[in-house]
């Protein structure tokens, strides 16, 4: 809330008169002050080490029939569609396995409980959904790797 005091007799005549019905205020507040040189240089230095923190806790040593399934699953997804199958998990998991890239710990976690989806990843292509987002998430492979994978880290 502010308020304001009129000095200048001819603007509150105005202002009486009806000629002024209000004015604008501008201005720049902010809610703290700017970091020093220093604080920025602590914080990037943070920021670095939490980077590779989560190199440090990502894996791509799956084996390569789980990026094949997976580049089967975008071809045949790139012919005809996804239709109604899969979520985007699915379809950046399918990618990420097809170009072999680092995954964390809770994805592996993730593709792991993908085996309950086991079964349904036996029908053909083009068969429902089942084969083609089995295939995504890396196939027999690429879960039963997960599976292990999984294991070994919480072992470690």
């Amino acid at each position: 809330m502010i308020s304001m005091k009129v000095d200048n007799d001819e603007v509150w005549q105005d202002v009486k008169d009806g000629k002024v019905k209000g004015f604008s205020i501008e201005g720049y507040f902010a809610d703290k002050m700017p970091d020093s040189p220093r604080e920025e240089q602590e914080k990037h230095a943070i920021i670095e080490q939490l980077k590779n923190l989560l190199k440090l806790e990502s894996y791509s040593d799956y084996p390569e029939a789980a990026k094949e399934n997976a580049k089967i699953a975008l071809r045949y997804a790139e012919e005809n569609g996804w239709g109604d199958c899969g979520e985007a998990t699915g379809k950046a998991r399918a990618n990420q396995l097809a170009n072999g890239e680092a995954i964390s710990r809770d994805t592996i976690a993730r593709m792991a409980s993908f085996a309950r989806h086991r079964e349904n990843g036996q029908r053909e292509l083009g068969d429902g959904c089942g084969r083609l987002m089995w295939l995504a998430w890396g196939g027999d492979e690429g879960v039963e790797w997960a599976q292990r994978k999984l294991e070994q880290i919480k072992n470690q």
